[in-house]
C-alpha cells in the first residue's frame, strides 16, 4: 500500500513538487515526505525585469557576438533571412563592431568593466528590491535579464524557479510598446518558460508611458534641470528611439504612445502647445523612418536662430549608447556645428528615488491578487 501511495504522488507531481507544508519554512524540508523526496524551495513570487542588453566588453569579438544577437532578431530587421543574414554576416559585421566598440569605449563604467546600462540596471533592481521587501518581505524575489547578452532571460526565468517562484511577473522596463522592444523581450520571457518542467503562472507588465508616478518623475526631472540653469532652453525636444515607418503603418502603437508621452509631460509642467516638440533617433537602414529625425531636427532648429537647446530621452527607462553617445555627443554636435550655443542632455530618470518609486507601484499594481 505505501508503494502504491508513493507511485500516486509521483505521477500526481511529476515534477517532484508537492503540495505539502513545510516543516521549517525556507529549509526545503516537507512534512510527511519519504526521506528520499527531492528538496523543495519555499514557494515565492518573481519580479522579473528585462532591459535591452550590454556587450560583455566594447573588443571586436564582444560587440560582434551582441551586435550579432541583437541584428538576428526578427523582431528588430524583419528581411527575409537569405536577403538580410548574408549582408549582416559578411558585410555589418565584419565593420560595425569597431565603430560600434569605439562608441561603447567612450562611455564605459572603466571602474566595474561594463557598460552604463548594466551599472543602472543592477542599482534599479536593487532598489526595486529593497522597495519590494518593505511591502511583501522575502516572499518576492526580484531580479533582471538583458534580451540580448549577460544575464540572459533564460539562466534568470531558471534561477527563479529554482528558487521557488512559482508566479513570475515580467517587466519590459520599456515605457512604451514597440514589437522591437517590449514584444521581443516577452517572445523570449517565453522562450526560457518552454525549458521548465513546472512552468510557473506568468504575468506580463503593459506599457507605463502614461502612469501618472511615471509621468510625474519625468516632468520633476525637466523643472530640476532647468532650475539648475542660468539661461533656459528655448525648445525643449523629447527624442525618441526611431523604428521604420512601416512599423506604425503595420499597427505598431508606438508612435501614437510616445506622441502622448510628449503631450502628457507638457501638460504635467503646465507648458504652451509646441514648447516640446517629438522626433526620432537611431534610424538604421535604407527604409523611411520616424520622422523628424532628431539629428537634422536640432540642426534645424539652430539654423532658424535657437542658441539654447535641451533634449531628454522619455523612451528609455536608463542612459545608454542611444543617449549618453548618441545624443549627449553626436546629436549635441549637429546642433553645435549649425549654430547653436548651448546643449544640454536631461539624463534618464535612472534609479532617480521618484521613478524608482513609480516602478514599484507599477509592479505593485500587477501582483494584486498575487500577493
Amino acid at each position: 500500500m505505501k508503494d502504491e501511495a508513493m507511485l500516486d504522488a509521483k505521477q500526481a507531481h511529476p515534477a517532484g513538487k508537492c503540495p505539502v507544508h513545510m516543516d521549517q519554512p525556507g529549509t526545503g524540508r516537507l512534512a510527511h515526505a519519504d526521506a528520499d523526496h527531492p528538496a523543495v524551495p519555499q514557494a515565492k513570487i518573481g519580479v522579473l525585469i528585462a532591459n535591452l542588453g550590454t556587450p560583455d566588453n566594447y573588443d571586436y569579438w564582444s560587440m560582434r557576438r551582441y551586435l550579432n544577437e541583437f541584428l538576428s532578431d526578427k523582431r528588430v530587421v524583419d528581411y527575409p533571412a537569405w536577403l538580410w543574414q548574408p549582408l549582416l554576416q559578411l558585410i555589418i559585421l565584419t565593420k560595425r563592431p569597431f565603430t560600434s566598440g569605439a562608441n561603447y569605449k567612450s562611455i564605459w563604467n572603466m571602474e566595474k568593466n561594463e557598460s552604463p546600462l548594466l551599472t543602472i540596471t543592477k542599482d534599479q533592481t536593487r532598489l526595486i528590491a529593497e522597495a519590494v521587501a518593505e511591502k511583501y518581505g522575502d516572499n518576492v524575489m526580484v531580479d533582471f535579464c538583458m534580451r540580448y547578452g549577460n544575464p540572459s532571460t533564460t539562466s534568470k526565468v531558471d534561477e527563479m524557479v529554482k528558487a521557488g517562484c512559482e508566479k513570475i511577473l515580467f517587466f519590459p522596463l520599456y515605457p512604451h510598446y514597440a514589437g522591437a522592444t517590449s514584444a521581443t523581450a516577452c517572445d523570449q520571457f517565453f522562450r526560457a518558460l518552454m525549458t521548465q518542467k513546472w512552468q510557473p503562472a506568468v504575468r506580463t507588465v503593459a506599457p507605463y508611458f502614461e502612469h501618472p508616478s511615471y509621468i510625474k518623475a519625468l516632468a520633476d526631472s525637466v523643472r530640476r534641470a532647468y532650475d539648475a540653469m542660468e539661461e533656459k532652453p528655448e525648445v525643449l525636444v523629447a527624442s525618441y528611439h526611431g523604428m521604420p515607418k512601416r512599423y506604425l503603418m503595420e499597427g505598431d502603437p508606438y508612435h501614437c504612445q510616445c506622441q502622448k508621452t510628449t503631450r502628457l509631460l507638457r501638460e504635467e509642467l503646465g507648458w504652451p502647445e509646441g514648447s516640446i516638440q517629438t522626433t526620432f533617433q537611431s534610424v538604421f537602414g535604407p527604409e523611411g523612418w520616424l520622422r523628424p529625425y532628431t539629428v537634422d531636427h536640432v540642426a534645424d532648429l539652430a539654423k532658424q536662430g535657437v542658441k539654447r537647446l535641451a533634449v531628454i530621452a522619455p523612451a528609455f527607462s536608463a542612459d545608454c549608447i542611444e543617449t549618453l553617445e548618441e545624443i549627449n555627443e553626436e546629436i549635441c554636435e549637429s546642433f553645435e556645428e549649425a549654430g547653436g550655443d548651448h546643449f544640454t542632455y536631461i539624463p534618464c530618470l535612472n534609479d532617480d528615488a521618484q521613478h524608482i518609486a513609480a516602478l514599484t507601484e507599477v509592479i505593485e499594481e500587477n501582483l494584486k491578487g498575487w500577493s
